[in-house]
């Protein structure tokens, strides 16, 4: 498919002025001020395809949110093009907004002192759906999100995860394209969580187009087809998370129970394997490089520390490898 979203060299600057500490500086600036510039967004440029959810990431300070407010139309970029479903976000905004829907996890669309029903109902008039559509669509959305008659109750008394589920029918009634999603699950239960997930991927296996800002890894597990990462206003990485975890190598998560204690010195297990854990004298967590000792040859050392009561064996953490990328900074690309 081709790109939904198109982004060419993306920036964004901000002036600011330094008013000083003392009052002495204080009163000097209200005559002359110092310039700081300040380059939220250098020179991003990614392509994001119909039907993709892709999860943009990246440290507080990133640039993440000027990013997304570009993509929206809320700013305008300082350089570079932003195309999105043939639409320039700021230029076209008018008839652009009628094709996006947002959900944003500390920010609400919901008026408080009414049922989310009402709020729905004043989203039909903004954007002017036919009443047979509108319906239809409500319908199938609270059905899905098993919302019930909670959308008739007032917002104020509704938990987190009920109010961020009629987040999503908010943004959602007049079917559109593309949805910014920010922080969408952020203090919501377990629950609600992989309710909303669900509600996702049914969007998204309808040709809804994602793109997904977050803290929560889980999220971006669970729902990403690829991920963007950002960090001091640059693009530091963009593939699918199947490389993002190979950037630290080809490693494994070990954890090893054995019926007796563990003969081997702690911390000493050979080339390529590194303590993580000891939970005790017959429990252990190992990390595994299979680039330096392939998982036979490691299934031949365990043998060695004995009968084994348990073993399980997963993917390095993605959290991890991000972390790591937040404080190294490559550019990975």
């Amino acid at each position: 498919m081709g790109a939904v979203i198109s982004v060419s060299n993306l920036c964004k600057t901000y002036t600011t002025y330094q008013r000083g500490e003392s009052f002495g500086e204080t009163v000097k600036s209200l005559f002359v001020r110092k310039k700081t510039i300040i380059q939220a967004v250098k020179g991003i440029s990614f392509d994001i395809a119909a039907g993709e959810i892709v999860g943009l990431l990246g440290p507080n300070g990133a640039g993440k949110s000027t990013t997304i407010k570009m993509l929206t139309g809320v700013l305008f970029p300082t350089s570079g093009e932003v195309h999105v479903m043939g639409f320039v976000p700021f230029r076209d905004r008018k008839h652009y907004v009628s094709h996006i829907g947002a959900v944003f996890g500390q920010k609400s669309q919901l008026i408080w002192d009414i049922p989310p029903l009402d709020s729905f109902a004043l989203n039909k008039a903004i954007y002017a759906i036919p009443d047979t559509a509108y319906r239809a669509q409500l319908d199938r959305m609270v059905d899905i999100l098993g919302l019930g008659d909670v959308i008739t109750r007032p917002t104020r008394v509704l938990s987190l995860g009920e109010r961020m589920k009629c987040e999503f029918v908010m943004s959602m009634l007049h079917k559109p394209q593309v949805v910014f999603l920010d922080e969408p699950t952020i203090g919501v239960d377990l629950i609600a969580r992989e309710s909303i997930h669900a509600f996702i991927r049914e969007m998204n296996s309808e040709g809804v187009t994602f793109i997904l800002t977050t803290h929560n890894l889980e999220d971006v597990e669970r729902l990403a087809h690829r991920v963007i990462i950002v960090n001091h206003g640059e693009k530091v990485f963009e593939d699918s998370l199947a490389v993002l975890r190979r950037y630290l190598g080809d490693k494994k998560t070990v954890r090893v129970i054995t019926k007796s204690p563990i003969p081997v010195p702690h911390g000493v297990f050979g080339r390529g394997v590194s303590l993580l854990e000891l939970a005790g004298d017959k429990e252990v967590v190992l990390e595994v490089d299979n680039a330096l000792l392939p998982m036979n040859d490691f299934m031949s050392l365990l043998a060695s520390l004995g009968e084994l009561q348990d073993i399980s064996i997963k993917e390095v953490d993605v959290d991890k490898v991000i972390k790591a990328i937040y404080n190294e900074l490559p550019h990975v690309t």
